[in-house]
């Protein structure tokens, strides 16, 4: 998260920048604007997913299944790969939506140690619910681009 609300101004980055060689004033600039405006919308996604029992990091594991066409499961292996958090993190991810019946998890047939991963009607029919709402979240102008 990024915690200033307010960005500092170009006259202050130009003293910051007077100080140090190689500092270009418009690239800081446009990262600090970058930087804040993510962590707003992070945070009002992450308040949407919270109105619908759901978390960021539930929510990315239910779309890493869903969005593989060709196949209706994922090992649990292959969507700690992809995504940026630790393993147990995943498990205990995992768990919790498999008993909130959104996932089951299966034994892999051809591999004993591994964990196939599979959406269930609830959460098809759960990411039915939420997505119409996350992509108009994401579809939204920014009203501070105008600035």
């Amino acid at each position: 998260m990024f915690f200033l609300k307010e960005l500092p101004s170009r006259q202050m980055v130009d003293g910051y920048a007077d100080q140090f060689a190689d500092v270009d004033v418009d690239r800081v600039l446009d990262a600090l604007r970058l930087m804040r405006r993510a962590s707003l919308l992070i945070r009002e996604l992450e308040a949407y997913f919270a109105r619908h029992d759901l978390s960021q990091l539930r929510f990315l594991m239910m779309i890493l299944i869903d969005r593989e066409p060709e196949r209706n499961c994922l090992a649990a292996s292959e969507i700690a790969e992809r995504l940026d958090v630790s393993r147990p993190v995943v498990t205990r991810t995992l768990q919790g939506l498999e008993r909130a019946g959104l996932i089951a998890i299966s034994e892999n047939s051809e591999d004993a140690r591994s964990r196939n991963v599979t959406l269930t009607l609830s959460g098809k029919a759960k990411l039915d619910e939420v997505l119409p709402g996350y992509f108009a979240i994401l579809h939204r102008p920014d009203p501070a681009a105008d600035k």
